[in-house]
C-alpha cells in the first residue's frame, strides 16, 4: 500500500516543483539547472508525503496541499546542498550523484541553497487557503526551518563532533536539526486541509515528534548496517566523522528497538483518527523498516 501511495505523491509534488526551474533570463541558467539538480534528482519525498496524508487524514484535498508540499521540499533540499558543502559536512555524494558543489562549484551551490530557501516561501505564499492560514504556514515553515528549528540543530550538530553527549542532548538536537521540519510537514498538511481542530492538531504533534525522532535513529542505524550504494551517500560518514550517534550511545540493538518504540508512539498517537489516517500510519512503519 505504501509503495502505491509513495509513488502518487511524489508524482503530484515532482510535478508541482518541475515548472519553478525555469530561468526567467538566460543569464540565470546555470543557477536554476544547479537548483533543479539539487532538487529533482531522486529522493524520498518523506516531507511532502507527511504533508499530503496529514490534509487526507483530516479530510482534506491533497490538491490544496501542492504548494506546502512543495515548500517543506524545497527546504529539505537547501539544508542538505548546505550541509554537504566543504565547511559543514563536506559530502560529495548525496542520492547516488555528485553533490551540488561537486557537480557545480561551491559558490554555485551556495546560491542554489539560498534560492530554494527563499523560493519554498514564494512557493508558500501561492497556497490557496484565505490570508490568515497562509501567513500561519509561513510563519510555522519560518520557525522550523530558522534557528530555533532545522538550522539551530545543525548548529549544535557541529558543536557537537567530537564531543560525548547523553540521550537527552542527542535528542534535542535531532528534534531541531532533523524533527522540526518532519512536525512541521505535518502540520502544513493539518492547515492544507483546512478542517484541523485542536485535538487533531495534538495528535499529529505527537505523532510528528515521534517519528522525527524514529527517522534520525533509523538514519543511524542504517550508517552502520547499509553500504554505500543503497544509502546513495557515504556509508559510515557519522562514524568518521565522531559524530553523536544513537547506536554509540545505546548500542545498536537497544538504537533499533527505541526505533519501534517511537514507531508505536506515533501510531498510538494517530489511533483517534481512524481509516483516513492509514498513510501516515504506512509511513511511520516504513520510516523504521527501509533501507535507505
Amino acid at each position: 500500500m505504501i509503495e502505491a501511495y509513495q509513488q502518487r505523491c511524489q508524482t503530484r509534488v515532482d510535478t508541482a516543483l518541475a515548472p519553478l526551474f525555469t530561468a526567467p533570463r538566460a543569464e540565470l541558467a546555470r543557477l536554476y539547472a544547479a537548483m533543479a539538480y539539487s532538487v529533482m534528482g531522486g529522493g524520498k519525498r518523506v516531507r511532502p508525503l507527511l504533508v499530503y496524508a496529514a490534509c487526507e487524514a483530516l479530510g482534506g484535498d491533497s490538491a490544496r496541499a501542492d504548494q506546502a508540499a512543495c515548500a517543506v521540499e524545497l527546504i529539505h533540499a537547501y539544508s542538505l546542498v548546505h550541509d554537504d558543502l566543504p565547511a559543514m559536512d563536506d559530502d560529495d555524494l548525496r542520492r547516488g550523484r555528485p553533490t551540488t558543489h561537486k557537480a557545480y562549484d561551491e559558490a554555485c551551490a551556495i546560491l542554489a541553497g539560498d534560492g530554494l530557501q527563499t523560493l519554498a516561501f514564494e512557493t508558500l505564499l501561492a497556497a490557496p487557503q484565505d490570508a490568515a492560514v497562509r501567513l500561519e504556514m509561513v510563519a510555522l515553515l519560518a520557525r522550523a526551518s530558522g534557528p530555533a528549528g532545522m538550522v539551530g540543530g545543525q548548529a549544535i550538530d557541529l558543536e557537537s563532533v567530537g564531543r560525548r553527549i547523553d540521550q537527552p542532548a542527542l535528542e534535542t538536537m535531532h528534534l531541531h536539526k532533523t524533527g522540526a521540519l518532519i512536525a512541521a510537514s505535518v502540520q502544513l498538511g493539518a492547515l492544507a486541509s483546512e478542517a484541523a481542530g485542536a485535538a487533531e492538531r495534538e495528535a499529529l504533534a505527537r505523532y510528528a515528534e515521534a517519528i522525527g525522532l524514529a527517522f534520525q535513529v533509523w538514519d543511524d542505524v542504517l550508517d552502520i548496517e547499509s553500504d554505500t550504494q543503497t544509502l546513495g551517500k557515504r556509508q559510515g560518514a557519522d562514524l568518521a566523522r565522531d559524530k553523536p550517534t544513537y547506536p554509540a550511545l545505546l548500542g545498536l540493538d537497544v538504537a533499533k528497538a527505541y526505533a519501534l518504540e517511537l514507531r508505536d508512539t506515533a501510531l498510538a498517537a494517530i489511533e483517534p483518527l481512524g481509516e483516513p489516517a492509514e498513510p501516515l500510519r504506512a509511513l511511520a512503519r516504513y520510516i523504521v523498516e527501509r533501507r535507505n
